[in-house]
């Protein structure tokens, strides 16, 4: 099964499937989001977009008010296309420890959801995932991903590699291959056992091929649809892979092992 590990709802869901279909991909594990720059039909409006996007990743909409609409959307997303979407769902930072478990029990394993993500702290404060990383150790193995791309600095990668440690049985997932800091990503993900890494938005080759070969069992192929193409992050793990075990992990077994799926 060929599974795309970081994507986002589209609008409409079905232009989504459309991409995954051209790809190959069987099905995509789902988050939800608040920019939708796939509706932009020039440069102002997708300005506009991204500029949502701009305050997501820095963190500063993280109330549950912000997140209600995107929940929405990723709900109606995965009733409308059960057979293809795996859903995830991020959770506001801003609560109090028991009220992000509560967020955890009633809108995650309380929804049948497969993970905790895209989670996206303000730079230099990736520590505030602790509470939600203790919520998803008390739920065994449930895995949670942490925005890796800028503004993520290589102190926060740093910092959640030491809170991996801190909960070994919950699968913590390093998004973007950790951006500009993916020499550092791949280190810390390599001697991090339950740690991660998702291959999306890379813009070196060989920064796809050192990671794999460096940890075959623990990276996932991934678009960040709509922000990257399925076709293309397919094409580029193929190529700097073979036929065989590996490719077949990456391109799907460990994301399907991590969710429940293989």
């Amino acid at each position: 099964m060929i599974i795309d590990a970081h994507s986002h709802v589209h609008d409409p869901v079905e232009a989504h499937v459309k991409l995954l279909d051209e790809a190959g991909v069987d099905r995509a594990v789902l988050f939800a989001t608040r920019p939708h720059p796939e509706r932009a039909g020039d440069l102002a409006s997708l300005r506009r977009e991204m500029a949502v996007l701009g305050e997501a990743i820095e963190g500063r909409t993280g109330t549950a008010e912000a997140y209600r609409g995107a929940w929405q959307e990723l709900h109606a997303a995965l009733a409308a296309r059960p057979e293809r979407f795996i859903g995830f769902l991020s959770v506001p930072l801003d609560q109090e420890p028991e009220q992000i478990a509560a967020t955890v029990d009633r809108e995650v394993v309380g929804r049948g959801l497969h993970g905790i993500g895209e989670l996206t702290p303000p730079p230099g404060r990736a520590e505030m995932i602790e509470p939600v990383l203790r919520a998803a150790a008390d739920h065994g193995r449930l895995p949670v991903v942490v925005h890796g791309f800028a503004p993520t600095t290589a102190d926060d990668l740093r910092t959640l590699s030491a809170l991996a440690c801190r909960y070994p049985t919950v699968p913590l997932v390093v998004s973007q291959l950790g951006g500009l800091n993916w020499m550092e990503a791949v280190e810390l993900v390599r001697d991090t056992p339950n740690m991660y890494l998702e291959l999306s938005t890379a813009n070196i080759v060989f920064a796809v091929r050192m990671a794999i070969q460096e940890i075959p069992d623990r990276t996932l192929f991934g678009s960040d649809a709509p922000y990257g193409d399925p076709v293309l992050t397919r094409a580029l793990v193929e190529r700097v892979t073979t036929p065989g075990e590996i490719r077949d992990r990456v391109l799907g077994g460990t994301i399907a092992e991590l969710t429940g799926l293989g």
